[in-house]
């Protein structure tokens, strides 16, 4: 039985249907192309031509031109619609007709950066170029991040191995700094509130130090559909962007459906488990062997709907090994055994957290199924469009909990699929980050006594340092004098490195 088929049955499901609030149904959208550009080298187009890709969306030409064209770019399209390519097309073109020059990307998590990698390798491998491209994280062993630092045409890495693994120790890495062109910052959306705020300053110190090797590099970002893309972009990379949001990907039809499980106590408004009624929905999708994401809340609940799952796959005489969770804490090398088990179809379901809600590629999944409301319209979006990446027709379920915001969704499904997604905030000056920055970078350069450090309290706030003794002015510069490493003391996911204790008196 496909999917469209058990849609049909499900539809005539009394049992199902008495809990659906919401089944609405998204139309398959087609594609709108647009030739490759003149200035792509026909050794590109004819790799790409042999993966099926015989012309470009309209926003991966469009971003192609802008790229080219010396702009700063943010590239604002749904799931699954070629970002990558707007990207890598421009750059890996730049790079055969200028093998001196460097790129580096910037990913959320480590699992992205290596998914990027492989795909980037491949690329450049079916090229037959000797571009180097590598991933720099706390995975790397030493020899190899000793040919990165010297040979690296593309670094790959994450925020928290460029603030403290390569800014710190910018004079090994003097080849990069002194002919970098492009900086990728993938999934910009991902960078809100603390760590947006973190990543912003790091970008300033990024910025600091390449005018110290005489640089000036593009910003190439690329988000998911978030309220304000073109201010997130602009107040991270500090630079003025062009917004490409024309998305030409087609879509497939999906049908987005809110379930509300039924009621166990109507004095207390309690429903049944939504991790029972999640299993419940499973059994229908698995004796067809169509492929299924599920989300989960929290680790723990990903373990028990694993659990459950398992026994429920047993019961229907499929092997329970075709079920896997997916989380922090897994292994790096068991989580990549799990993506490579999705795509190429070895494993049928996947319980995550939301760390398979950012872009790694898990293949051509059919249903995504959410246990309770993720949160935010973004994060929903996100999670529904892991289910029909490859134009496929799709389900995304949401499994409604007793949470107020929840029955709220059930009662008022329009406000959820009439509203805009939410805005991602960021404060690059909240003066606890700023000032743990203004640190790290004076130990890596020396600041001078008309330098703005994106704001202009700089000069008042490296006046305070000067006088707590932690930079010590001489002839007109800020030096730090300190024995400690500041960026070690400074992590990039919370505002205030100092534990609080709270005593009930």
């Amino acid at each position: 039985m496909n999917l469209p088929q058990l849609l049909d049955h499900l539809g005539s499901n009394n049992d199902f249907l008495k809990n659906i609030t919401t089944w609405k149904t998204i139309q398959a959208k087609e594609a709108v192309k647009s030739p490759f550009p003149e200035s792509v080298p026909e050794k590109i187009i004819s790799v790409l031509k042999k993966r099926g890709i015989h012309d470009l969306y309209t926003h991966q030409a469009e971003a192609y031109r802008h790229v080219r064209a010396g702009e700063n770019t943010v590239i604002v399209t749904p799931t699954a619609s070629g970002k990558t390519l707007c990207y890598n097309l421009p750059i890996v073109t730049s790079l055969l007709e200028n093998p001196e020059i460097r790129t580096l990307y910037l990913f959320p998590t480590k699992a992205l950066a290596q998914d990027q990698v492989h795909e980037l390798t491949d690329l450049i491998e079916a090229l037959g170029e000797k571009i180097l491209c590598h991933t720099f994280d706390g995975d790397t062993p030493a020899e190899v991040r000793r040919t990165i630092r010297s040979a690296g045409h593309i670094v790959v890495t994450n925020p928290d191995m460029l603030h403290q693994g390569i800014l710190p120790h910018h004079t090994l890495w003097i080849k990069l700094f002194e002919n970098l062109k492009y900086i990728v910052i993938d999934e910009v959306h991902a960078y809100r509130g603390v760590f947006g705020s973190h990543l912003a300053n790091v970008i300033r110190r990024l910025k600091r130090i390449c005018r110290f090797y005489g640089t000036d590099p593009q910003f190439i970002c690329s988000s998911a559909t978030i309220a304000n893309p073109q201010e997130i972009a602009e107040k991270i990379t500090g630079s003025k962007v062009t917004v490409i949001d024309n998305n030409g990907a087609p879509t497939g039809e999906k049908h987005f459906i809110f379930y509300n499980p039924p009621v166990v106590n109507k004095e207390l408004g309690l429903r049944n488990s939504v991790i029972k009624e999640v299993r419940k929905i499973a059994r229908f999708f698995l004796p067809t062997g169509i492929q299924m994401i599920v989300f989960a809340r929290s680790r723990l609940n990903v373990e028990i709907l694993v659990t459950y799952l398992k026994e429920t796959a047993r019961q229907l005489k499929i092997k329970p090994e075709k079920i896997r969770g997916y989380r922090g804490g897994y292994l790096p090398n068991e989580r990549r055994k799990i993506e490579q088990g999705l795509r190429n179809g070895e494993i049928q379901v996947v319980v995550s957290t939301n760390a398979l809600e950012l872009g790694i590629d898990i293949g051509q999944l059919d249903v995504s199924i959410m246990t309770g409301y993720p949160g935010s319209v973004s994060s929903s979006w996100q999670q529904a469009g892991r289910a029909g990446r490859r134009q496929t027709t799709s389900v995304s379920l949401m499994v409604l909990s007793s949470a107020p915001l929840d029955q709220y969704l059930a009662e008022h499904p329009d406000y959820f699929f009439a509203k805009n997604p939410e805005t991602a905030n960021i404060d690059a000056d909240n003066l606890p980050v700023l000032m743990s920055h203004l640190k790290c970078g004076a130990f890596e350069l020396p600041f001078t006594d008309d330098e703005t450090f994106g704001t202009d309290a700089t000069q008042q706030l490296l006046e305070y340092l000067g006088e707590e003794r932690v930079l010590r002015k001489t002839d007109g510069k800020y030096y730090w004098m300190k024995d400690v490493y500041p960026a070690d003391e400074v992590s990039l996911r919370n505002a205030n490195p100092n534990n609080v204790v709270i005593v009930n008196t």
